[in-house]
């Protein structure tokens, strides 16, 4: 049964059926730009499934069949973004999402389709997954439209495909097709169009049956990863590890491996 999330934008849809959290960026006629109201409703969504423990996984996608994100919704710049208090509060909304992207410690998929550029590929970059049909394309186009790309988004993909790629993506500001974004590894697969959601579909169904606690460990570790070895939380997750080991699901665990059946997790 579909629940339905409550927003104060029709440019954002959310729902979640059957473990399954669904985010879609919903403004096909500016092919899926991100505007102010849906960066808005980024931490409501992302909140709610947070706390919705029936939710094992969320997956992101654009609405229409031109473009995942095709970047900010430059025509709300003269608007939102042009004097020295509207870009604080342009920037404040967008650190809010980020930190509620930050916040979800559950898996996310990037169902990337057609066009996935600048803040898009920023956005894609939050996902754990990213699966791209392979008519995507990619691209920061910053320096060729004169706008400033800040420090965390070159980080992340600089620590994600390296810098000769990230170089390369960034100076020039082209377009990239989707088997380059595969080869730098900036997607972990393409698939054709017609496959595209079954292919994620079965991926985020396939995440969702699995072990609640033992993802948010794997998870953790993974983040902690590129961080300053001085600044990195391992107790942290070593508690989440051992946490584990005293939980129900390790016990169903254990129980359905010698009873030759699936297991059934139930995050306790």
């Amino acid at each position: 049964m579909k629940h339905h999330i409550a927003l104060d934008t029709d440019k954002m849809l959310a729902w979640s059926e059957d473990g399954i959290g669904w985010m879609v960026f919903n403004n096909p006629e500016k092919l899926n730009a991100m505007g102010v109201a849906m960066n808005a409703a980024i931490p409501t969504i992302m909140h709610s499934f947070r706390d919705d423990p029936d939710v094992r996984v969320v997956v992101m996608a654009g609405a229409g069949d031109r473009a995942f994100v095709s970047g900010a919704d430059i025509s709300e710049f003269e608007a939102q973004r042009s004097n020295p208090e509207t870009i604080k509060k342009y920037d404040e909304i967008g650190a809010a999402a980020g930190r509620a992207y930050g916040e979800l410690d559950k898996p996310i998929i990037a169902m990337i389709q057609g066009f996935c550029m600048g803040g898009g590929l920023l956005t894609a970059l939050r996902a754990d997954l990213r699966i791209a049909s392979d008519d995507s394309q990619f691209g920061v186009p910053a320096a060729r439209l004169g706008l400033g790309y800040g420090y965390g988004g070159v980080k992340t993909l600089c620590d994600l495909v390296g810098f000769p790629a990230a170089q390369e993506i960034l100076l020039t500001g082209k377009r990239f097709p989707a088997a380059d974004a595969a080869r730098w590894g900036l997607v972990n697969r393409v698939t054709t169009l017609e496959d595209l959601e079954p292919t994620v579909h079965d991926l985020a169904a396939t995440i969702a049956q699995n072990a609640p606690k033992t993802i948010r460990a794997i998870r953790r570790a993974i983040q902690e990863i590129p961080k300053d070895p001085d600044h990195r939380n391992l107790d942290e997750v070593n508690a989440l590890v051992q946490a584990w080991f005293a939980s129900a699901d390790y016990k169903e665990g254990r129980t359905a491996f010698m009873e030759k059946r699936r297991p059934v997790f139930q995050d306790a």
